[in-house]
């Protein structure tokens, strides 16, 4: 039976169309994730089953009797309160039901009268049913299981809720909706936050749930392991793939094949009726024209690829083969030491990822690297005249007031590419002829965040520094982004939770681990 149905949905923004005509349902046991382009309405979607918003067109209907789980990347707890607390006010039932036992407890201990005692103890039977049917034993293990996997220590998890950082309030607000148990789960983005070792327990506890689930996720891993279906917004509409990531990505790809050889018949046939109409023409006329919608039509369908444009722009690039040492750096925060006698080299064409659960000091290393702290013990020699583009600053740096296209096409390598190919690169990474012109103020995060990864591609340096970079960006520019630091002649470095692109493109590993120090491996 369905929980949630959308019955011909139309959405629109004054001019701007999201979807049209959508049918969708979700049924208990289902889980599925959404995906598509930025922008092409699948935080809309989410909106309008909450009723954050209402539909142009149609109907969209929730089933009054489940409880629905809300997660976004944006989510954040607030208050007072430590996640301890705001997670055990979720048991606000047990929690009195424990009161009462320990009470009728302590009256035990001091009555004589018989009839007094035989109450106590049926009072403490009903009380006993209840915890039971509620659960309640498990109850503090449950809490305990969900903080602990998701990150938090002792003193995070009792620190007031907005003594923490955004991304800490984000993963508390994560562990509060999966603690309450709801019926149905819309995770918006929810591995944003989580290292490995999170992401692998919640995609477990997904495994395990019972409910209907709802995603949109950039992690192609996390939605091969968790998902039984796959909607991808395309085009206005809703089109389906039965199975994972990895199932819908060969079945558009046959689906595609089937397209372009239907396009292919219809051109054959539009020319042959051409003929047909043309009494005059000749049969070599129409074949040459037969012939050249063909090769339009071929040009059309297949565009250029994306690695030739990428390793005709890098084609000049040029790197001595040692680039950075980092020779036995220690740091240490509130008397806590963050790692210490860290050595490796950067060398031309490696792709460092460095791995290792939230707080063991990976970013605090990309600090280390591009120079915005000086560790406590050891160095970071860059090579003379090596030179590195850092995501997370070009975002930061990026002027409101400057133009897409200006932005790129006047740094690095933009100043001496051709417009031509530059803008071609942008296009890739989803930006149209119209968004060339807009002022960065006004872009989106996810925009913001491709603008400043082209900027960072196109910077010419000769090794990239990203931190978490897919966590901004929507698979498509990904994808690109993947492409393009496969082929880049320099070297890259990149802090990273995401297990595809690690596969993808790592070719050595630094792992963070609490115990057993900073560790080396090749990929």
């Amino acid at each position: 039976m369905s929980v949630i149905r959308l019955e011909n949905v139309t959405k629109k923004y004054e001019d701007s169309l999201i979807f049209r005509d959508i049918y969708f349902r979700l049924s208990q046991g289902e889980r599925i994730a959404l995906i598509g382009r930025n922008g092409a309405g699948k935080s809309t979607a989410f909106k309008l089953i909450l009723g954050q918003e209402e539909p142009t067109s149609g109907k969209v209907e929730v089933d009054p009797e489940v409880k629905i789980g809300y997660f976004s990347q944006f989510s954040e707890l607030h208050g007072s309160l430590s996640v301890q607390q705001e997670l055990e006010l979720c048991f606000e039932q047990v929690a009195q039901i424990e009161r009462e036992l320990q009470d009728v407890g302590e009256k035990m201990g001091l009555v004589a009268d018989d009839g007094e005692m035989e109450r106590l103890l049926a009072r403490q039977a009903e009380l006993f049913e209840q915890m039971e049917h509620l659960d309640g034993w498990n109850v503090s293990v449950e809490i305990n299981t969900v903080l602990t996997k998701l990150g938090f220590n002792d003193r995070s998890r009792n620190q007031p809720v907005d003594e923490l950082s955004g991304g800490w309030r984000n993963r508390a607000a994560l562990a509060k909706m999966l603690i309450q148990q709801p019926d149905v789960v819309l995770l918006d983005e929810p591995t944003n936050y989580l290292d490995i070792e999170g992401i692998a327990w919640l995609e477990q506890w997904l495994f395990r749930f019972k409910g209907a689930m709802l995603l949109v996720s950039h992690d192609r891993e996390f939605i091969d392991k968790v998902v039984t279906q796959t909607i991808e917004i395309e085009n206005y509409h809703f089109q389906t793939y039965e199975g994972n990531y990895t199932d819908y990505v060969r079945k558009k790809k046959m689906r595609k094949k089937e397209l372009d050889r239907q396009f292919e018949w219809e051109e054959e046939l539009l020319v042959m009726e051409a003929e047909a109409i043309d009494t005059r023409a000749s049969r070599k006329s129409a074949k040459d024209r037969l012939s050249r919608k063909l090769a339009d039509n071929k040009k059309r369908i297949e565009p250029h690829p994306v690695n030739v444009l990428i390793t005709d722009i890098y084609e000049r690039l040029r790197f001595p083969d040692k680039l950075c040492e980092v020779k036995g750096i220690g740091q240490t925060y509130d008397g806590r030491r963050i790692f210490e006698n860290v050595s490796f080299d950067i060398q031309k064409d490696d792709r460092l990822v460095i791995v290792g659960p939230n707080g063991s000091g990976k970013s605090t290393l990309i600090k280390a690297l591009t120079g915005q702290e000086k560790p406590e013990a050891g160095e970071v020699v860059w090579e003379k005249g090596v030179g590195y583009a850092y995501f997370n600053r070009m975002w930061e740096e990026l002027d409101p007031k400057d133009t897409v296209s200006h932005a790129v096409n006047t740094y690095g390598l933009g100043l001496d590419a051709p417009r031509k190919k530059v803008n071609k690169f942008l296009a890739m990474l989803q930006f149209s002829e119209n968004d060339l012109s807009k002022f960065i103020g006004n872009l989106s995060g996810g925009q913001k965040a491709r603008v400043a990864l082209a900027k960072c591609l196109l910077s010419g340096a000769a090794v990239i520094v990203l931190d978490e970079p897919t966590n901004h960006l929507d698979l498509m520019s990904i994808q690109v982004m993947e492409q393009a630091l496969i082929h880049f002649p320099g070297a890259v470095v990149t802090v990273s939770h995401d297990r595809f692109f690690i596969d993808k493109i790592g070719t050595k590993m630094l792992t963070f681990d609490p115990e057993k120090g900073v560790s080396e491996q090749n990929l």
